[in-house]
């Protein structure tokens, strides 16, 4: 079945504010971190699990999502 060009540029949009969420969440959380006296490595180091974290979970609703309108 092929896919239509609204459903590439649907699945495009929902990609792109996906990353951008987690994106923000892993900055917030790097702040955070490093605002309240934490070294450059280790703010570093839970924006990328902040970063990884939300992502994931964004993808396990996506995923529950999709799954539930078929």
């Amino acid at each position: 079945m092929p896919l239509s060009p609204t459903t590439v540029i649907l699945l495009a949009l929902v990609l792109f504010a996906s990353v951008l969420l987690a994106l923000l969440t892993a900055v917030g959380a790097g702040l955070l971190t490093r605002m309240s006296g934490a070294s450059r490595p280790t703010a570093l180091l839970r924006a990328g699990v902040a970063f990884g974290g939300t992502l994931t979970l964004i993808t396990a609703v996506l995923a529950v999502g999709i799954s539930a309108l078929r």
